[in-house]
């Protein structure tokens, strides 16, 4: 199975400035037939200055397969006609991610502003872009049996299971 949906409200009011709505928000998706990316929508307006650093709370969640990741990238029409980049570069988000203990595996993006001119996002427009992607891993791996216990930056934190 592999979908998106919304985190809890107590995970939202938690995550998420007061002025944004749980109930008034979208879940990403393809704006095309053909389109690889599922548009993430922002939640709240976002007001960005030259080389600053915004940490952005989705509201999203994301379900899916064993050997699967989801990757963020920033939407071409962002970066080219703002100068808008992701901290780095790529967003990885596991598959261990989903539901962990910490913050039930709500996807954030950190964006930084490269151009010489304050941007403006409203709720509603889109900044990035995710795709689900199979991967592969090496026929040598010793037995991987390590569970992910937290949330983001958690790769590190983990148990034997």
């Amino acid at each position: 199975m592999r979908y998106f949906e919304k985190i809890s409200e107590n995970e939202f009011i938690k995550d998420c400035d007061n002025h944004t709505d749980y109930n008034n928000y979208n879940l990403p998706c393809r704006k095309t037939m053909n389109s690889a990316g599922y548009d993430f929508e922002l939640i709240q307006d976002v007001e960005i200055k030259p080389n600053e650093v915004k940490i952005i709370p989705t509201g999203i969640k994301a379900c899916m397969n064993s050997g699967e990741v989801l990757m963020l990238f920033v939407r071409s029409s962002i970066g080219f006609k703002h100068n808008i980049r992701l901290t780095n570069q790529t967003g990885v988000i596991d598959m261990d991610y989903y539901n962990n203990i910490n913050n039930e595996g709500h996807i954030y993006f950190s964006i930084q502003n490269h151009s010489n001119e304050i941007k403006t996002f409203k709720k509603g427009d889109s900044i990035i872009q995710g795709i689900f992607i199979n991967y592969l891993v090496t026929d040598n791996e010793k037995n991987n049996n390590v569970k992910r216990i937290g949330g983001i930056g958690s790769t590190n934190k983990k148990e034997e299971i």
